[in-house]
């Protein structure tokens, strides 16, 4: 596991259903935004720069 993971507080959209098909995010130190799924918290995780979350979000919203 990252280094930078150890700790996180995964949480996931308050829009998501009961069921475990969702994307957990995790703020995590300096900035930077851990992301996984939701099915497998013990696999891989990405860790992304805020920039490329921001980017990510604008685009999922249409912006």
């Amino acid at each position: 596991m990252n280094d930078r993971l150890s700790g996180a507080e995964w949480f996931k959209s308050t829009y998501s259903g009961a069921d475990k098909a969702c994307v957990e995010v995790a703020f995590l130190a300096g900035g930077a935004v851990g992301i996984r799924d939701s099915k497998n918290p013990a696999g891989p995780a990405l860790v992304v720069d805020p920039a490329v979350w921001d980017s990510f979000l604008d685009s999922v919203a249409g912006r």
